[in-house]
């Protein structure tokens, strides 16, 4: 991580860092604006998408493996090495991070308009282009993450964090809530139209933003490239840990989001259709409403963390999220019903909310300092895949064993993810203490 200042920070680092100077320093606004431009191409490729495709004639089973486009961002780690390691010609000029930052943000923009263009009538070359959206969109993301640590230093981070998380959630919202609004008002081409257009706003606070000042090795060789960026991170995992420990957090590690994930791509616009629901209901409480209770759950788990520490918070938290998804079967009794959707996204939004700050933080104690971005890059990417490639065939599913089987399929998968909390805790318990006397 780099050492380098942003622009307004502190000059001496002795100092008591102020948090009045952290969170108005130019690049927490600029953090804001960027996770803006994360947010809102997640949904566009994912479950906004779902709805233009059911209003298209698309099939579910077909709408959930187009929608899990998104799965993109579950595998970032495999093409983040270039980022570090090569510079765009045409971009040069920017510097590293925002060359690639606004190579990535255009590419999304030009997609969107795209498929606009094309619209599902044309469906092959409509899937190839959603897809190239959610790869620009994941680059952009990679690009967003080593800009917001390299810009400023550890003291300045937790500011920078803040204020990214406030304009995804803004992007969540422009893309989720907005965006089914205008579609019951006007075509959906029209909708993604905007959607492109809104990404002017980074595009220009990229062009105007601060590189970091930071030296970078570059190896010659892309086999030196993968040997640092890939396969040390991933063998001192294993040396630290041990190959029976290490392979039995990875399983957990692999199953205890599947609930969660399972439910984000494709499937679920098409349930509230079918239950009833007019894309202004469904935008209004699960987009506009549900955010904000998130937010809430977020502090909660936050708070949490603070109280029980990590492993406790999330042993707890995967129990409730999972089991949240049952709440979706009271939709199935009471189709239509406003009040029983808002209760519905309460529960799950709250519980989904509480379990971000114990996995960041449970994952983060996982990292080796010296391998920090890659790692962490892997291990949060291992978490999202396996509940989106569920996701990928949950169309398949919901239409052989109907939405209620795939909701009770979906929590099944905490079963085998606790038994494994519950084995390997004790071992993290005993290296923990075995550190600490050997520290003493």
């Amino acid at each position: 991580m780099s050492t380098e200042q942003a622009p307004g920070a502190p000059a001496t680092a002795s100092k008591r860092p102020s948090v009045w100077k952290a969170f108005t320093q130019p690049a927490a606004w600029t953090m804001c604006v960027f996770g803006f431009s994360s947010g809102l191409p997640f949904l566009l490729v994912a479950g906004t998408l779902s709805y233009w495709l059911k209003e298209s004639g698309v099939v579910l089973s077909e709408i959930t493996m187009i929608a899990s486009a998104g799965m993109s961002y579950a595998l970032k780690f495999l093409w983040a090495p270039l980022l570090d390691h090569w510079r765009i010609p045409l971009f040069r000029k920017l510097g590293s991070r925002r060359g690639w930052l606004l190579f990535a943000q255009l590419g999304v923009a030009f997609g969107l308009v795209l498929m606009a263009l094309l619209t599902p009538a044309r469906l092959g070359p409509f899937i190839g282009v959603t897809l190239a959206v959610a790869v620009f969109g994941a680059t952009q993301d990679i690009a967003i993450d080593a800009y917001r640590i390299e810009i400023a230093p550890n003291e300045a981070q937790g500011a920078l964090v803040a204020t990214y998380s406030l304009g995804y959630r803004i992007g969540l919202l422009v893309a989720g809530a907005l965006a089914l609004i205008m579609a019951d008002h006007v075509r959906w081409s029209l909708v993604y139209l905007a959607m492109a257009g809104s990404m002017l706003v980074p595009v220009v606070m990229t062009l105007v933003a601060v590189e970091p000042l930071v030296e970078r090795h570059r190896p010659q060789r892309w086999a030196d490239v993968m040997r640092e960026s890939i396969i040390d991170p991933f063998a001192d995992f294993f040396r630290r840990y041990g190959l029976p420990l290490a392979l039995l957090t990875l399983a957990f590690i692999l199953l205890f989001k599947l609930p969660e994930q399972a439910t984000i791509g494709g499937v679920m616009g098409p349930f509230y259709r079918d239950m009833q629901f007019s894309k202004t209901e469904i935008g209004a409480v699960t987009k506009i409403y549900g955010i904000w209770i998130g937010i809430v759950g977020v502090f909660i788990g936050g708070a949490m963390v603070a109280r029980w520490g990590a492993w406790r918070s999330l042993g707890v938290m995967v129990v409730l999220c999972g089991s949240a998804n049952l709440l979706y079967l009271l939709l199935l009794r009471h189709p239509g019903n406003l009040a029983m959707l808002t209760l519905v996204i309460s529960g799950e939004n709250l519980t989904l909310g509480m379990l971000g700050p114990p996995t960041v933080a449970w994952l983060s104690s996982l990292v080796n300092r010296k391998h920090t971005a890659t790692q962490y890059a892997l291990l949060s990417s291992l978490v999202n895949l396996p509940g989106k490639i569920l996701g990928f065939f949950a169309g398949g599913i919901a239409m052989a064993a109907g939405y209620g089987g795939f909701f009770i399929i979906t929590v099944l998968g905490i079963i085998p993810a606790m038994l494994l909390f519950a084995f390997i805790r004790p071992r993290f318990r005993r290296l923990e203490v075995d550190g600490a006397d050997g520290s003493s």
